[in-house]
């Protein structure tokens, strides 16, 4: 027996061992066969839970590699006898509804996640790192935590840690981390990666992703400065991971190196992490060029929206992230029918209504 088999062996007896299955080692286990599915090797088994009862059909898989002996966590047995004409084709119909299960969690949880944030509406960040591979080191998320920001990953009492899932609390601020054995679903993160202009190959690295950690940050007190800044150093953490190909978050994909580069350099200088944060969109017209924010709602702030301008891109660019920074940081709120500008002279004015690129309202301002 090769070391893959005996691994997938050990793994199937302790997961039916287990108190909520059948709480003891089978009577009698023995491999039955192997199969293919979605670019994985999957083991079947036949065991007994007593010695003369029946034969009884288990799965364990998936690997990706031929030397690997860590599965992705589809292991799993509905206890229904093991028949030998149908037995691969019922070990695949459990793969499929394991990985539909996982696909549902993470919607339900992605979906909680934003109904969570538009509740407390200031303060809430989350994003959604991207793997390559079907695993999460969560020790060497809570090492990058320790010896980047001197934070302590580690779960208090009335804290949890449980299989692919940390909750701890760290700098008066509440952060989450769940793996989740499955891709973003109805493939938002590939639809959103189409339109980044900083990152070409941004939406054939989403396309390759399999599964993926959703993240979670909110500050106690209500402060979203401090829970966002909590926010960005998680992130980096995360992104140090080897798997780890980007994080959908603010609306658009960031490259790893890209995002820990920023998060580090602002961190370091004792500046506010706005542009790990926001997202700043430019979209090319006939009549000229626009500009959005994606972002500025976790901080309880309307987004804003520049249509039309005869500014360069990196001129408008520029303007939003002064904009938003200034707004962000000095915990400014601009109203309909205002005026803002960096000098005495400009007279930049201010309209509130639905938004043209971004969802619900936005704040028009004229650049």
């Amino acid at each position: 027996m090769t070391v893959q088999r005996q691994a997938a062996m050990e793994s199937m007896i302790a997961w039916l061992s287990d108190e909520r299955e059948l709480g003891q080692k089978p009577s009698k286990i023995e491999m039955a066969g192997q199969f293919d599915l979605h670019d994985m090797r999957y083991y079947m088994f036949k065991y007994k839970e007593s010695l003369f009862g029946k034969w009884l059909l288990g799965v364990c898989g998936g690997y990706e590699h031929p030397a690997d002996t860590e599965h992705c966590g589809h292991v799993f047995s509905e206890m229904q006898p093991y028949d030998p004409a149908t037995a691969e084709r019922d070990a695949v119909a459990m793969v499929e509804a394991i990985r539909e299960y996982w696909m549902k969690q993470a919607a339900e949880l992605s979906s909680s996640q934003a109904e969570e944030n538009d509740s407390r509406s200031s303060g809430v960040f989350n994003g959604f790192v991207l793997l390559n591979s079907r695993e999460c080191d969560l020790e060497l998320i809570k090492s990058n935590l320790l010896n980047d920001w001197n934070i302590s990953g580690s779960p208090e009492e009335n804290e949890e840690e449980t299989e692919g899932t940390l909750v701890f609390e760290a700098g008066g601020c509440m952060l989450a981390v769940s793996f989740v054995d499955a891709p973003v679903p109805d493939g938002e993160a590939e639809r959103n990666a189409q339109f980044i202009y900083m990152w070409r190959e941004a939406e054939e690295v989403a396309k390759t992703h399999v599964a993926q950690i959703i993240l979670a940050v909110f500050d106690r007190s209500g402060s979203p400065l401090d829970s966002g800044k909590m926010y960005a150093k998680l992130a980096t953490s995360c992104l140090k991971l080897p798997n780890a190909v980007g994080i959908y978050t603010s609306g658009t994909i960031f490259q790893p190196e890209l995002f820990v580069e920023m998060a580090v350099t602002a961190l370091r200088d004792d500046d506010f992490p706005l542009l790990n944060l926001v997202h700043f969109g430019l979209v090319a017209g006939e009549s000229g060029i626009s500009g959005y924010t994606c972002g500025l709602n976790a901080f309880g702030k309307d987004e804003i929206e520049v249509l039309d301008s005869q500014a360069s891109p990196a001129e408008l660019r520029d303007f939003l992230i002064d904009i938003s920074d200034y707004i962000v940081v000095q915990d400014v709120t601009l109203r309909d029918g205002e005026t803002i500008g960096f000098s005495a002279e400009q007279k930049l004015p201010i309209t509130r209504s639905e938004g043209v690129y971004v969802g619900g309202d936005s704040l028009k301002i004229g650049f």
